[in-house]
Parts: structure tokens; C-alpha cells; sequence
């Protein structure tokens, strides 16, 4: 027999018994020398689960959200060869990164004005602009000044390249060695380094 401080209306659906809580009166007093039982939350969530395990648990108080996953980091990937540009795209997302791709160099100045990004792979020679002066334009922005960037090259340009070791945070040579480049992203961000997913 349900206490006096619930209204509790019952039903039968097939072979099964459900119970309805309505109304709940918690009041702390004694009325005509009889004290009034009351039940705690819990104890009538434990009852109403036991006697339908479909109820899902509510939440505990103060339990706290699960925190949302922080944003993946951003690459921008710029390579005119498409086959490469492809194989390294994959690569990237494979261990966890967010990859914006460009086809040249222009390409990739425009989406680095455009987007967000967190550390830039150029290919070095490229159309439209090369990957070293790509690197100038961003080095002479103060807004992406400060962006890694990895320059992606040939063993024959290495000498070539020497007076621009200053605008550039690493070399990677060609053909790229995806775990190389994994680990050359995690040194430049200071991050763990990611390891492919299935």
C-alpha cells in the first residue's frame, strides 16, 4: 500500500506490471498522531529500476560531463604531385590530425590567410609558388609568423636550400617516411607522437 505522500496509479501491459509515480509530498510533520513516511529520491529511482530495468540511471549529483575531446590540430599540406599529396594525406588523418590540403604554393598562401592552421608541410618546388616563398610570405605575416613549417625536398636541393634553414622549422627529404614524419610534427608541436589507426 503506497505511504500517504504519493499518488500511484498501476497499469498492465502484456505479462508485465508498471507503476507511475504522479505526485511526491515530503512534508516533516506529524498530523493526528501519525508520523507521515516519506522516501528519499534514490530509493524510489532503485525501486521504480528494479522494477523496470529500461529506467536508465539518472546522473549523481555533481558527477561531472564527460569533457569533449580537444580539436584535432590543424596541417596544412601543400604538394603539387598528387599521388604524394594524397599518400601524406592519409598519413595525417590516420594519426589523428585535421588536414587542409593545397596543389601549389599560392593554393596554400590562401588557405593559410583563410583557415585555421596549426603547422605547415610545403613541398619546395612547386608552381605558382615555390615552398620557400611561401614560407617568406608567412614569416613576414604576424598572424602566421609563428607557424611550424616543414619543407619537403630532394637530396639535389639541399645546398640550394641553405640560406633558407632560417625560415624554415625542418627539412623532411623525399621519398617521406611516414613514421619520420610523425615524429618531426610531435618535436615541432610538443605533442605525443600519434600512432596510425586501424
Amino acid at each position: 500500500m503506497p505511504h500517504a505522500g504519493a499518488s500511484v496509479t498501476g497499469g498492465t501491459s502484456g505479462s508485465n506490471n508498471s507503476l507511475l509515480l504522479t505526485t511526491l509530498e515530503r512534508p516533516s510533520y506529524s498530523r493526528d498522531g501519525l508520523t507521515r513516511v516519506t522516501f528519499s529520491d534514490d530509493f524510489l529511482t532503485s525501486s521504480l529500476r528494479a522494477m523496470n530495468p529500461e529506467i536508465s540511471a539518472a546522473p549523481a549529483d555533481g558527477a561531472k560531463a564527460a569533457e569533449a575531446p580537444p580539436p584535432a590540430i590543424s596541417v596544412l599540406l601543400v604538394e603539387d604531385d598528387r599521388s604524394v599529396r594524397r599518400y601524406l594525406e592519409v598519413t595525417l588523418q590516420r594519426a589523428g590530425y585535421q588536414v587542409i590540403t593545397a596543389g601549389d604554393g599560392l593554393a596554400g598562401m590562401r588557405c593559410a590567410l583563410t583557415t585555421k592552421v596549426d603547422v605547415v608541410i610545403t613541398d619546395a618546388v612547386m608552381p605558382e609558388m615555390t615552398g620557400q616563398q611561401l614560407a617568406r610570405f608567412l614569416r613576414s605575416n604576424s598572424k602566421l609568423a609563428k607557424l611550424p613549417i616543414i619543407l619537403l625536398t630532394g637530396h639535389d636541393n639541399d645546398k640550394r636550400l641553405g640560406a633558407d634553414k632560417t625560415l624554415i622549422d625542418a627539412f623532411l627529404h623525399k621519398p617521406i617516411n611516414a613514421e619520420e614524419l610523425k615524429k618531426c610534427l610531435a618535436k615541432l608541436l610538443n605533442t605525443p607522437v600519434s600512432e596510425a589507426r586501424p
